[in-house]
């Protein structure tokens, strides 16, 4: 007798901010905290602090704490860094320190050298609203660097030159021409700016 797989934790961002639970593996895990789960699945908080990071998934030291830790930080998966990016987060200086260098130099290009508490800051207020709702925006599409997500038709598609890549957990649909006009913008309006100013996230092989 076969014994069933456990249902998947509630560990997967999609670019819309949501955290759902969905079997497909990412590239990349993120930090907010430790966010406790009851049955597999989060309760209210969606970070414990403004730090949210994207991180590579093994740690530089090889250690491992689990995917449900009791005190260290809770893993959250994405499935590239742009995703991880429309959900609010930058790349982690730590186990990503080149990537990190990299976002730092863009974000001065485009709002002036600053730390990571003061980026992280200007994020955090860019993101999510207090009632922890991902924060939209509106701009022409024309006008978008290439590693913004947007909606269209309701679903979270990536630009990419003059396409649009439908989102799904398991990596990206069939391209579409890049919409024209206004459109809603998922990535937050600071990072927007700093992919015009020269940041290159690390995308999934189906983009």
């Amino acid at each position: 007798m076969c014994t069933p797989r456990p249902s998947p934790l509630q560990n997967r961002v999609l670019p819309t901010g949501e955290v759902v639970a969905d079997p497909a593996r990412g590239m990349f895990t993120g930090n907010r905290g430790n966010l406790p789960f009851t049955d597999g699945r989060l309760g209210t908080s969606r970070w414990r602090h403004q730090h949210w990071i994207i991180c590579d998934l093994k740690h530089p030291k090889g250690r491992y704490h689990g995917p449900m830790p009791a005190r260290a930080w809770t893993p959250l998966f994405f499935l590239d860094e742009a995703v991880g990016l429309a959900a609010g987060h930058r790349p982690c200086a730590y186990c990503r320190p080149d990537a990190y260098a990299d976002f730092k130099t863009a974000w001065a290009k485009a709002h002036g050298a600053m730390g990571h508490k003061d980026m992280d800051h200007q994020l955090h207020r860019a993101r999510v609203t207090r009632s922890r709702q991902h924060i939209r925006h509106s701009a022409q599409a024309d006008d978008l660097p290439d590693g913004c997500f947007i909606l269209h038709d309701s679903t979270p598609c990536l630009l990419v030159g003059d396409k649009s890549l439908p989102y799904a957990p398991t990596g990206y649909g069939t391209p579409l021409p890049r919409p024209t006009g206004k459109v809603t913008v998922l990535t937050p309006a600071p990072t927007v700016a700093t992919l015009r100013a020269g940041f290159r996230p690390v995308l999934a092989q189906s983009a």
